[in-house]
């Protein structure tokens, strides 16, 4: 069964008598799912990337078609669940909660209470996947990116990397991506760049809870990752 199948059946079963907001919903994924916990895991990503994105698009002030789209590249929701999520979307949006209240109560249901969590990265590379959909990072929505971040114990080079997969930083930029200094032997940037495109294989993603109905946002970040990389190496073949 879809993850899309069983998140549906959860919205419609939970949010009809939500009254405080998807503050409600996070606590039935820990009950409802409690004697499955890998089930849980996707499910707790799934709700993660629904509430924050429609944070973000209330942070923003408004929701483009570009950014909707975007959306839907990474959810992929078939036409028979879109009722539901939507259903989500707009209990999210609507909830008197700050961004920072959900953004805590996520890391606490998806993260491993680590810093850097991968799982926490993955919903932050979702979120910067939808919010550069309309050509730009807007001012609002980067310091609601840099806030969610720190919220979810992402130090700050690492965000760095994170954000220089998706907004070009300039002439560092591929260093960056890679998480290492300009300036190191080339067998070093090879390694890094190996460690990388192993650790965000899609097979990984997916052995970590990330949900097959996402992993557009495994590919994106691999082909960044791949980019960065060829981008140094024309660059020291040239030097």
């Amino acid at each position: 069964m879809s993850i899309w199948d069983r998140l549906g059946e959860f919205i419609t079963r939970v949010s009809s008598s939500a009254t405080s907001g998807v503050a409600e919903v996070v606590e039935a994924v820990r009950t409802v799912f409690s004697g499955d916990a890998d089930l849980r895991r996707r499910v707790a990503f799934s709700v993660a990337m629904i509430a924050l994105s429609a944070k973000m698009a209330k942070a923003d002030g408004i929701v483009t078609q570009d950014e909707v789209r975007a959306f839907q590249e990474i959810f992929e929701v078939p036409p028979r669940e879109r009722r539901n999520v939507a259903r989500l979307f707009d209990l999210a949006q609507r909830d008197v909660a700050g961004f920072e209240t959900y953004a805590e109560r996520m890391a606490q249901m998806c993260g491993s209470g680590h810093s850097n969590c991968v799982m926490l990265e993955d919903i932050l590379d979702g979120l910067f996947h939808i919010a550069k959909a309309d050509g730009v990072v807007h001012e609002g929505e980067g310091i609601f990116l840099h806030r969610i971040a720190e919220i979810f114990r992402i130090d700050e080079a690492h965000y760095e990397a994170i954000l220089a997969r998706h907004v070009n930083l300039g002439a560092g930029d591929p260093y960056v991506v890679l998480g290492i200094e300009r300036g190191k032997p080339f067998e070093e940037v090879k390694k890094r760049y190996r460690k990388l495109v192993s650790d965000n294989h899609p097979d990984r993603l997916i052995a970590r809870g990330l949900p097959q109905e996402f992993i557009k946002i495994a590919t994106t970040r691999v082909a960044a990752i791949n980019a960065a990389y060829e981008m140094i190496e024309r660059g020291l073949r040239h030097a």
